[in-house]
């Protein structure tokens, strides 16, 4: 039996307008201050920065985020206040919730995500330059452990490599790859607003970062087609036989290396759309199933592992 159109769940558009000053989607209607919340329905929670409200089926949130936090540290905000205290669930319902409080931020949406990496990206340039001369410790803070994670990343990335990062996301680490002139870089993840974000916001830095929608097990690439393939925090949220197709198809694309990094956690954080943890024995097991590679493994605000090809 087909599904009933009126009950299918459209999928995000990062880019859609405002209407009357409110994010509206299929699932819930994202206000920020001064903003009026709808007269019906019921109040369930208030927190530090949100009030949320029951209308229906729907889920409202009004928030007052400053500024300010119209960074990726939103994540760690919402799910400290909304999710861990389970006022709300599931990684769709985040994801939401995220993009309404990103563009409610500003009247444009492209306006609204250019202000939110802006704000990421020179927060993570500051920790980068407070920790330069010493290693930095987990903090808790989405944006300043990512400095860290991204800069590990680029460091284990040659200056001129083609690279192919699978299960981009928002695009964070493809970008900042990209700003040295001799790097190639692509960036693909399964979510189509994802990358036509991305691709939207690269063009208008200015930075070439080129962007396909794909599969992490399906990637549309020739073997050996990347100097370097990246699955940077991606297999925590891709069952075990899935995330072993992954790795395969990384191992197929890349030219000469593929760096793994997953989170150390002792329960998948929903929220954020992880089903699995993942430890350095997961790790170790994948390099040496790696026949043809060699493998080697470290700890650095989570595991990592880089695969390099011995032919």
């Amino acid at each position: 039996m087909s599904a009933d159109p009126a009950e299918v769940v459209r999928p995000i558009d990062p880019l859609a307008p405002l209407q009357h000053g409110r994010y509206v989607d299929d699932l819930v209607t994202v206000v920020r201050d001064p903003v009026t919340p709808p007269a019906h329905g019921s109040r369930v929670a208030v927190t530090a920065h949100f009030e949320l409200w029951r209308d229906g089926s729907r889920l409202v949130v009004r928030h007052h985020v400053p500024d300010g936090r119209i960074d990726d540290s939103l994540t760690s905000l919402i799910d400290a206040e909304l999710f861990a205290p389970g006022w709300a669930s599931g990684s769709d319902l985040f994801e939401r919730i995220f993009t309404g409080i990103v563009l409610t931020a500003r009247p444009d949406p492209l306006d609204a995500w250019i202000l939110f990496y802006d704000h990421t990206f020179r927060r993570m340039r500051e920790h980068r330059r407070r920790h330069r001369d010493r290693p930095a410790a987990g903090t808790g803070d989405a944006v300043e452990e990512f400095a860290v994670i991204h800069a590990t990343a680029d460091g284990l990335v040659p200056p001129d490599a083609s690279v192919l990062e699978i299960g981009a996301c928002f695009g964070f680490l493809a970008l900042h790859l990209a700003r040295l002139p001799r790097r190639r870089v692509e960036a693909c993840d399964l979510t189509p607003g994802t990358m036509r974000l991305l691709g939207v916001l690269a063009d208008r830095l200015g930075v070439p970062v080129r962007t396909f929608v794909a599969d992490a097990a399906r990637v549309p690439r020739p073997d050996r087609s990347a100097d370097v393939v990246l699955l940077v925090h991606l297999l925590e949220h891709l069952d075990a036989a899935h995330g072993r197709r992954a790795i395969e198809e990384a191992l197929r694309v890349a030219r000469h290396r593929v760096v793994i990094a997953v989170p150390y956690e002792q329960t998948p954080n929903a929220a954020f759309g992880h089903v699995r943890c993942i430890d350095r024995s997961d790790l170790d097991a994948w390099g040496a199933a790696a026949q043809g590679w060699s493998a080697r493994t470290f700890d650095a605000l989570g595991g990592w592992l880089v695969l390099d090809r011995l032919l």
